[in-house]
């Protein structure tokens, strides 16, 4: 699908998960800008990346935002990766008539441990320990199937998610322009930038 250009992974890592996304925005080969943030962090234990279209990208990361915020303040307890996967596939499933154009990972730490989830514009919901999306997935994922592990760490995974990006980036035209990278572990989320250089 055309209008889900990007590049974007998420892997699962024994301390935490990392989610990473080139910042490209590009309507078919147009790009429209070099600054993109496909990456959000949700609450101090969940976050979403994305691929597909921004503006859609931005209003499901701002009322996940609001619904997680209002459920902890609720319940006084943080919501867990799977709520949040779930909720995220409801509104999905309920928009099936006029779908946002985008493919989401939903990843965090909880209570039971870390977790990352995939969706696709319908809400289909399917846990898994790495993924990528877009464009560039095909890409990217030649080299998570090759270099993953369960027993790496997020320094691992940080490294594995920036060279599977990096993949993407040399050989997929609507990708580039560097990579927003969000760790979630349980002490809470460092969100980086990397430039890159081609």
């Amino acid at each position: 699908m055309e209008a889900l250009g990007a590049t974007t992974v998420g892997l699962v890592c024994k301390d935490g998960v990392v989610l990473a996304s080139e910042k490209r925005v590009a309507y078919g080969y147009t790009i429209l800008s070099k600054m993109g943030k496909k990456v959000f962090k949700i609450t101090n234990n969940l976050a979403i990346a994305c691929a597909g279209l921004i503006a859609d990208m931005q209003i499901l990361a701002k009322s996940l935002t609001a619904e997680a915020n209002l459920y902890e303040l609720t319940y006084k307890s943080p919501m867990k990766v799977r709520n949040l996967a779930k909720l995220l596939s409801t509104i999905l499933y309920s928009n099936r008539l006029y779908p946002y154009l985008t493919e989401i990972i939903v990843a965090g730490v909880d209570v039971t441990g870390p977790h990352l989830y995939v969706l696709d514009p319908l809400g289909s919901l399917i846990e898994d320990k790495y993924a990528a999306l877009g464009s560039g997935a095909p890409l990217a994922m030649s080299i998570l199937e090759s270099e993953y592990s369960p027993e790496i760490t997020v320094d691992i995974g940080e490294k594995i998610a920036v060279k599977a990006i990096s993949a993407a980036i040399k050989r997929d035209i609507i990708s580039g322009d560097g990579i927003d990278i969000l760790i979630v572990k349980r002490e809470g989320t460092i969100e980086k930038f990397l430039p890159i250089e081609l």
